[in-house]
């Protein structure tokens, strides 16, 4: 289950999520009434799923669900637990930002039964962190990292951002090894994207700041992947880097392997054997259709024999598991032998893995497999 909790302090010009301040807000959409709210879709959930087996992943995203008390988190992670039940070794992963946690709120995440906590640190450079309108102080996220090892989680993560107007090779070196140097299990390090709509877009747009060509952020992702396997951390997704397969993320493994889940919160996507759906997007919206009675599901669409057919291909490419050649049809094999020898992929087995090299074009190398 995915539980989506759209609270920020303030709205960073980059994203383009579901995410609202405190005055973008209505009646019905406040953070004290939203561990209610989202506790009503979990048992609609639990209404409307018949014989579902217990949740094997929880994850709180946003947003910033640690903007939430961490006694409300833990009492939406009570409902699904009520209604549906956990497996004994189930993963529940919240994410934070350094600065919106404490001692004593980990402690009772932790004791809660949340396992994994992911901190938004997204650079190490100050300037960077205005450029992308992050508030937090990156002074304190070792602080932050030691209070969750203390409260006991099992696994800590750290997200980093590069690709920045403005970020040097220097800085990105920094940020990294900052990083690396906080001990995580686990790093998920994403390309920045200037996402339309958003004002970053608009910035970039009017000129106001210039993204980097492709060659550099090419360049910046080669230098993590080095350091972060010269660290011990081996890359397992596109984006993500882990100790060993205990580390990774569960949750995020089963999205790209496209298993069910069900998402709650305002605009939050879902997929049950096939149908594909996603709720309101307004959080005033959402509350008012659960106190009401409604499912607050918006629109959705069954996925066709070809929709699933390259979603698989797109999503399985990106793994270091790799794509079963199975998957492929007799006109994409012919492109395997190919790709191997422009160094894009090697062959495993029955299995089609990105090398160092596929990896940067791994786009281009999913088009060519899909016909």
């Amino acid at each position: 289950m995915y539980v989506h909790v759209p609270f920020c302090s303030v709205r960073c010009g980059y994203c383009d999520f579901n995410t609202y301040t405190a005055d973008e807000l209505g009646e019905g959409a406040t953070r004290a009434s939203y561990a209610d709210t989202a506790i009503s879709e979990i048992e609609l959930a639990a209404g409307t799923l018949d014989d579902a087996p217990p949740v094997e992943t929880v994850f709180f995203g946003g947003g910033t669900p640690t903007q939430l008390p961490s006694d409300d988190l833990v009492r939406m992670l009570g409902a699904i637990r009520g209604n549906f039940g956990l497996v004994e070794d189930v993963e529940v992963t919240t994410e934070a930002n350094p600065d919106s946690v404490t001692p004593e709120s980990l402690a009772t995440l932790r004791d809660g039964g949340f396992t994994r906590i992911s901190f938004g640190v997204q650079s190490a450079v100050p300037h960077v962190l205005a450029t992308l309108d992050r508030t937090h102080n990156p002074a304190n996220v070792p602080q932050a990292v030691r209070w969750a090892r203390e409260a006991g989680f099992e696994q800590l993560s750290v997200d980093l951002i590069y690709g920045t107007p403005g970020e040097s090779m220097a800085d990105w070196r920094a940020s990294v090894e900052q990083a690396i140097e906080l001990e995580p299990d686990h790093i998920s390090a994403y390309a920045l994207i200037v996402e339309q709509g958003t004002a970053f877009a608009r910035k970039v747009k009017r000129g106001e700041v210039v993204m980097p060509d492709d060659d550099e952020t090419a360049d910046k992702y080669l230098l993590a992947d080095e350091l972060f396997s010269a660290a011990g951390l081996q890359w397992y997704e596109l984006s993500n880097w882990a100790r060993d397969e205990a580390a990774q993320c569960r949750h995020n493994v089963l999205y790209w392997e496209s298993a069910n889940w069900w998402g709650v919160g305002p605009g939050a996507h879902s997929h049950i054997d096939g149908e594909r759906w996603w709720n309101v997007k307004h959080p005033a919206a959402y509350a008012q259709r659960l106190t009401a009675g409604e499912s607050p599901r918006h629109d959705g669409e069954t996925i066709d024999t070809a929709t699933a057919h390259v979603e698989r291909i797109m999503l399985e490419t990106r793994l270091r598991s790799g794509l079963a050649l199975d998957a492929l049809s007799v006109g994409a094999r012919s492109s395997v032998s190919d790709l191997a020898s422009r160094g894009l992929v090697d062959l495993a087995g029955d299995r089609l893995v990105l090398t160092r090299s596929g990896r940067l074009l791994a786009d281009a190398v999913v088009r060519e497999l899909v016909d």
